[in-house]
Formats: structure tokens, C-alpha cells, sequence
């Protein structure tokens, strides 16, 4: 079988940068998606535009969406495995005083965004037997006052144990992961304790990595905290 094929949204830094380049290393070739195209060039040229395409895709647009999965079908014939990674911070203010137009893109692209991405990806994967990856959070597993971001990654959580209950029988593996604070451009200032994004991609690695009777449902990674 040809080398696989991993489909990453918001691939452009951070995480899905981190993942993409872990990826190219183990084998697979890559899907790259971001809102800008242009933003993906050096690393498509990075890891070898043999290995590598790039596709602008806003995950908020079904149409940007069909077309991502349609341009990787047809420069790879095949998706094996999709990180549905794209997400969006939080702002300050809480429930009283928050921005509600940065809610709204917040909601659009943590939640919208992943369901048009399962939607849209799904038959390929099915057709593959392959694998989902859904970044969620910590932050979705805990209560954090006046929170929208968390209540989103809540609805991702959700999500990954819907979609994988809907795929039971299938053969698609869905792992959801988990980081705690990672160090990427969500901050404007890095966080004094956090994790980098290669520790992230480590770990959609290992997912990825295990034979096809292991489906690892979820992974939490919290950085270690401060030596007191």
C-alpha cells in the first residue's frame, strides 16, 4: 500500500505544524489546511510537495470544507487518518463582559467547524478504515469560571464520544487528545508552565502508531507542574 495519508486542519502553526512535520518523519504524506493558503508555504515546501499539499479551507464553510477532503482525494487518491485541529481561544471578560462576536467565532470554529470536518471526512475514512483525531482540552474536562472556550472543548469531548459511539463497527479508530496549557500562538505572552507543541504531536504520533485492534480513546497530557 502507498505511503498514508493524514488530513490536518489548522495546520498552518502550533500544534498542527508540529503534528504535520511528526507525521512526514513516520511515514505518512499530509494534508495541510488552514484559512491562508499562503501561510502553509514554507511548510509545504518543508516537508516536499510530493509529500505535502497545502488547501485553504476556513472550517466554518461547508464549502471550504467539501473542497479540502475533494483536493486530497485527488492528489493522494486516499485519507487515512484526519486531526480535526483547528481551534480558536478564549477572551477575557467571562460570561458578563466578554467580547460576543469573538464568542461567536469561538463557537463557529471549535464546534461548527469540527462537525462539518467529521461530516465531511467521514465517508473517506470509513472507505479507509481509518483514524480520527479530534483536539480537545483540558479545559474540557474541568470547570473554569466564566469560561466559553472550556464550554466549547466540552462540546468536543462530546462530540468524540458521540461520533466514535455512531462509528462502532465501522473500523474507524477515533482518539480524542487532550493538551493542557501548550505554548503556541493562542498566547500573546508564553505561559510560564506550559507544554510545546511537539509534545502534542508525540502523542497524535502514538495514537497513529498503534496496530489496528487498539483504539486509544483519549489522551491527556498537563504540563509537569513548577519544582516548589
Amino acid at each position: 500500500m502507498a505511503d498514508p495519508v493524514l488530513l490536518i486542519t489548522g495546520a498552518s502553526s502550533g500544534i498542527g505544524a508540529a503534528t504535520a512535520r511528526a507525521a512526514a518523519k513516520n511515514g505518512y504524506r499530509v494534508v495541510l489546511a488552514a484559512r491562508s493558503e499562503d501561510s502553509l508555504q514554507s511548510l509545504k515546501a518543508e516537508l516536499g510537495s510530493d509529500r505535502a499539499i497545502s488547501v485553504r479551507c476556513d472550517v466554518q464553510s461547508s464549502d471550504d470544507q467539501k473542497a479540502m477532503v475533494d483536493q486530497a482525494l485527488k492528489a493522494f487518491g486516499r485519507i487515512d487518518a484526519v486531526f480535526a485541529n483547528a481551534g480558536r481561544g478564549g477572551s477575557p471578560g467571562g460570561f458578563s463582559g466578554a467580547d460576543t462576536d469573538a464568542w461567536k467565532d469561538m463557537i463557529l470554529t471549535n464546534i461548527y467547524g469540527v462537525g462539518l470536518t467529521l461530516q465531511h471526512c467521514l465517508p473517506a475514512l470509513k472507505e479507509s478504515r481509518g483514524h480520527l483525531l479530534i483536539t480537545g482540552s483540558a479545559a474540557g474536562r474541568a470547570t473554569i469560571p466564566g469560561s466559553m472556550y472550556s464550554a466549547t472543548k466540552w462540546a468536543v469531548t462530546a462530540i468524540g464520544y458521540g461520533v466514535r459511539e455512531e462509528l462502532r463497527g465501522s473500523g474507524v479508530r477515533v482518539t480524542l487528545i487532550e493538551p493542557g496549557m501548550v505554548d503556541t500562538p493562542f498566547f500573546d505572552e508564553p505561559p510560564e508552565t506550559a507544554l510545546k507543541p511537539d509534545d502534542i504531536a508525540n502523542a497524535v504520533a502514538y495514537a497513529l502508531a498503534q496496530p489496528a485492534h487498539v483504539d486509544v480513546n483519549e489522551i491527556l497530557v498537563r504540563p509537569t507542574p513548577p519544582i516548589e
